[in-house]
């Protein structure tokens, strides 16, 4: 850990939907990075009486809140994976906010590796920020299997939310670098220190 005190490096890692992105930045944190992850922002921003969460009820419906008063995601999920637009628009009124307190909380981090982790990393912008971008893909198949586990839905309903997914061939081209997670948790964890390792070897001759 000491050796990441005296640099920082704001590191991307984005990958659609059941991947193996939060595998990999577990390894990471092992590592001592530091970690942002967006969907926890977005959870916080989501919560009872937040501003983001009335633009969202006045956009979507009263249906989306839980008993709680915080985000009813599976009910808002069930708007927007099954209507493109409507997914547009969630993404409209979500990324300015999610990304702004993001950067927020990276500034308060003066050192080391900080990690920002978000599945829409490229597509809302945000990837603009980082000094590297890390994209983990994973065979279709595979993703399906771990929606269904993850989220418990049927086959149907994890094939629809990984077809609902952004095409990877964007991010591939503003990737520094992919993370194949089709092989064994091994060769994912090589890989990983592999790439960090390289990682740490640019800013050092930087």
């Amino acid at each position: 850990m000491s050796s990441l005190e005296n640099i920082r490096i704001v590191l991307g890692i984005t990958g659609n939907i059941a991947t193996g992105k939060s595998t990999v930045v577990s390894m990471l944190r092992e590592l001592g990075a530091h970690h942002i992850d967006s969907d926890l922002v977005y959870r916080d921003l989501v919560g009872p009486g937040q501003p983001l969460l009335k633009k969202l009820v006045e956009h979507f419906g009263e249906g989306i809140v839980a008993e709680d008063g915080s985000l009813d995601r599976k009910a808002l999920g069930n708007i927007v994976f099954s209507d493109p637009e409507k997914l547009k628009e969630l993404d409209a009124l979500t990324h300015p906010a999610v990304i702004k307190e993001s950067d927020r909380r990276v500034e308060a981090i003066r050192s080391g590796v900080i990690v920002i982790d978000a599945v829409k990393l490229i597509e809302s912008g945000h990837h603009e920020v980082c000094d590297e971008v890390w994209l983990v893909t994973a065979p279709e198949e595979a993703q399906v299997r771990r929606v269904m586990d993850r989220n418990h839905v049927d086959e149907e309903e994890a094939r629809r939310r990984v077809a609902a997914q952004p095409p990877l061939e964007p991010k591939i081209a503003a990737a520094d670098v992919i993370i194949d997670n089709s092989d064994t948790l091994a060769d994912l964890r090589e890989q990983v220190v592999d790439a960090w390792t390289a990682m740490l070897g640019r800013q050092v001759h930087q």
